[in-house]
């Protein structure tokens, strides 16, 4: 099961802030069905494909596995309509780590953040560098990103 919360990142504060090195992300889908989606993800070195169910509050069943990285690559061109490619911090604040994405291609500008929890009601501090809270909204979700780039959203 994944319980997560996504938050969207002050950039003036992000940038200020010391960080350590990124980990390169290359994602694709290869279904988007709200219902049941099918993500191919390479992650540095190594590659994993996840299939994640309907959201339900903020969580969602989860099963994902690692697969040969020559693999993923081939899934990514052949079957994947796009691909989104990030840069991941881990960063840890009180204890807990949180991810931030800083998107790249069409997404170029999102950063969002996100962190894992082991209940809904699971208490935890919010960094001063987070602004505004956005897990009920898909339009964040990588799935969405990945067929309408942040690039593509009105402003």
């Amino acid at each position: 099961m994944e319980i997560e919360r996504k938050f969207l990142v002050d950039l003036p504060k992000w940038e200020k802030l010391d960080k350590p090195n990124p980990i390169r992300i290359v994602q694709g889908y290869l279904s988007t069905n709200p219902e049941q989606t099918i993500r191919v993800r390479v992650w540095a070195n190594k590659a994993f494909m996840t299939i994640k169910g309907k959201v339900q509050g903020i969580s969602r069943e989860e099963i994902e596995f690692e697969i040969p990285t020559g693999k993923a690559n081939e899934l990514l061109t052949k079957f994947c309509k796009a691909v989104i490619e990030k840069n991941r911090y881990l960063i840890v604040h009180d204890s807990k780590t949180w991810e931030v994405d800083v998107f790249e291609g069409e997404n170029t500008g999102l950063v969002l953040a996100e962190i894992e929890l082991g209940s809904e009601d699971e208490k935890f501090t919010v960094p001063h560098w987070i602004t505004i809270e956005v897990t009920d909204d898909y339009r964040y979700y990588n799935s969405y990103l990945s067929e309408n780039p942040y690039s593509s959203w009105k402003k």
